[in-house]
């Protein structure tokens, strides 16, 4: 007979990142051999580092869901214009541009535990930087300031791009990055950002079309009320529809729900902001779930990917 396990399953809490999931930096690794590892990164690992920043949920979509977007960013103590992208040339971290314009990315190669602190970091170095040119961060910035601490926005203003053309939009010799935005447009799926409703974004990645929302309630809340929806039937956005899961990103959860071939975004718009009444009924509701809609959240808690 084969020996039970002596060591106990390891429970882990919403949100939690158990010691041989991957871990959420993105690193490939598992969380015990990396942000968990005793006496390695995680003091510095911050699981929701984007709380408090202005369209939070918008910052998770566009880290980690969107091809193309850039919002402006206005910085405490300086009137150097500075945009947010998604993803910059090379995945750099940050750029000073020829025209004095800043560029910040939010997809990049490195991961030092808070994006937050590494983004404040990158945004600092192109601040201060003397010429013009691409800002690496090869190091872990240490001590110092996280964008909140810079950044005195009360909302972003995201444009979603059909490709990465903004990439030349201040540049006159467009021949040396054509190579490049060839094949990153090439790899970008057409987005965009519904308006009635915050951090939702139609996608179509060619053999399906998507819905993915970044939401901001707590994981447990969210879970209920998304569950006590599905019982009721409540949960299709459009007919056709069909929740199919979620992500777990920097401490939010993004629903994905699966649409028709054809949808577009433009038929999302009333029925997104119609389900996020329903939502809202349904995350007041403090009765306890029915057996039924404890199924239902269980499915839907095993259908979580985490990716950051």
């Amino acid at each position: 007979m084969a020996k039970k396990s002596r060591t106990k399953a390891r429970e882990t809490a919403p949100g939690e990142v158990g010691p041989r999931q991957p871990c959420p930096c993105g690193s490939g690794k598992r969380y015990k051999a990396c942000h968990g590892a005793e006496g390695g990164a995680a003091a510095v690992y911050v699981a929701r580092p984007f709380e408090g920043l202005p369209s939070e949920c918008d910052l998770v979509a566009l880290r980690e869901l969107v091809p193309a977007a850039t919002a402006p960013l206005t910085v405490s103590g300086s009137d150097r214009p500075v945009t947010l992208c998604t993803l910059l040339p090379m995945a750099a971290p940050a750029m000073y541009r020829d025209s004095g314009q800043v560029w910040l990315g939010l997809q990049v190669q490195h991961s030092f535990g808070d994006p937050s602190r590494d983004l404040a970091a990158a945004l600092k170095l192109a601040l201060d930087a003397a010429e013009p040119g691409v800002i690496g961060l090869t190091d872990p910035p240490g001590a110092g300031p996280r964008l909140q601490d810079l950044v005195t926005d009360d909302a972003l203003t995201v444009t979603v791009h059909e490709g990465f053309d903004f990439w030349l939009s201040d540049v006159d010799d467009k021949d040396e990055l054509a190579a490049a935005l060839e094949q990153a447009n090439a790899a970008a799926s057409p987005t965009a950002r519904l308006t009635q409703v915050e951090a939702a974004y139609w996608t179509d990645v060619g053999t399906k079309e998507h819905l993915r929302w970044v939401m901001p309630e707590p994981e447990d809340q969210l879970l209920d009320a998304l569950a006590r929806l599905h019982v009721a039937g409540d949960d299709v956005i459009v007919e056709g529809a069909r929740l199919v899961g979620m992500f777990r990103a920097h401490g939010l959860l993004c629903p994905v729900w699966d649409l028709p071939l054809g949808t577009g975004p433009e038929a999302l718009e009333d029925p997104a902001s119609t389900f996020k009444e329903r939502l809202d009924a349904a995350l007041a509701d403090s009765a306890d779930l029915t057996a039924d809609e404890r199924s239902a959240r269980s499915g839907l808690a095993n259908r979580q990917v985490t990716i950051r």
